[in-house]
């Protein structure tokens, strides 16, 4: 039985606190606190404990993949491979590494870009959470020990925005994986050979000829540059489309210490 949501209380119903509430998505978050996000220099060990080519290697994660993104397929949705599971490794750990954390938290992120679909095989909905059940069992399996295994669980369960809910930047890890994912706009990902019968997804996706994610340490700056053929989709398009992925994305800039910028054929325009 599923227990029904918590009522959210008006101003006046809040017990007095300190806490400054800050509305994220459908959900009340108190910004006010003293535990702050992990930075680059605050855990000891800075040695990756599990290499991500072990992971990639994996028959049962190589099996989820291949699977979950069958089921994506049929349900309509766009490439979500490994191509993408190996590109947003890739960037999740490029954003680390420029930012000049350690190669443990680098090597955390590369593992948690990898599996952060695999809840797909299950079902799209609530898959962030899923794929992070999934991911337990297997990590253990392979030997990464238990502090990393539950940054790298907190990861990918807080990547999605699904259920018109979005994901919120917990660590640095995981906050790498959000831009890295939500970076990932490109005509190659639209299975759809037909471009007269694309929806609104499959056209602004191959509207995009380019993506970048452009990490500038020294302005504190993140930003995605994207290269649109507007006479495929329109800008403004996009920003109907992706609202909450460009949300997501300026949160975990935000948990990095960075702004984030969105730059449309050279053209700044967030």
């Amino acid at each position: 039985m599923i227990d029904p949501p918590a009522p959210i209380l008006a101003a006046a119903d809040m017990p007095v606190t300190d806490t400054v509430l800050v509305p994220l998505g459908e959900e009340l978050k108190y910004g006010k606190t003293n535990i702050a996000p992990e930075t680059a220099a605050t855990t000891a060990r800075t040695e990756p404990s599990l290499a991500l080519e072990t992971v990639r290697d994996d028959a049962e994660v190589q099996a989820f993949i291949r699977q979950a993104n069958k089921n994506l397929g049929v349900l309509g949705f766009t490439e979500h491979g490994f191509r993408h599971v190996g590109l947003v490794a890739s960037i999740a750990r490029n954003v680390l590494r420029l930012l000049s954390y350690d190669a443990r938290q680098q090597e955390l992120a590369a593992v948690a870009g990898y599996l952060h679909d695999i809840g797909n095989v299950v079902s799209r909905h609530g898959h962030a959470t899923t794929g992070a059940i999934l991911a337990h069992p297997i990590l253990n399996r392979l030997g990464m020990p238990p502090d990393d295994v539950a940054v790298v669980l907190g990861a990918i369960g807080s990547h999605g925005d699904d259920h018109h809910r979005l994901g919120e930047p917990v660590h640095p890890v995981s906050a790498a994986l959000i831009l890295a994912d939500k970076s990932d706009v490109h005509r190659s990902r639209v299975r759809n050979n037909d471009p007269t019968s694309f929806d609104q997804h499959d056209r602004v996706n191959y509207a995009a000829t380019s993506s970048f994610l452009r990490v500038d340490a020294g302005a504190k700056t993140v930003t995605l540059e994207l290269t649109i053929d507007t006479a495929m989709a329109p800008v403004m398009e996009y920003f109907e489309i992706f609202l909450p992925r460009m949300l997501m994305s300026r949160h975990a800039a935000g948990l990095l210490g960075c702004a984030f910028h969105i730059s449309i054929n050279d053209v700044v325009v967030l």
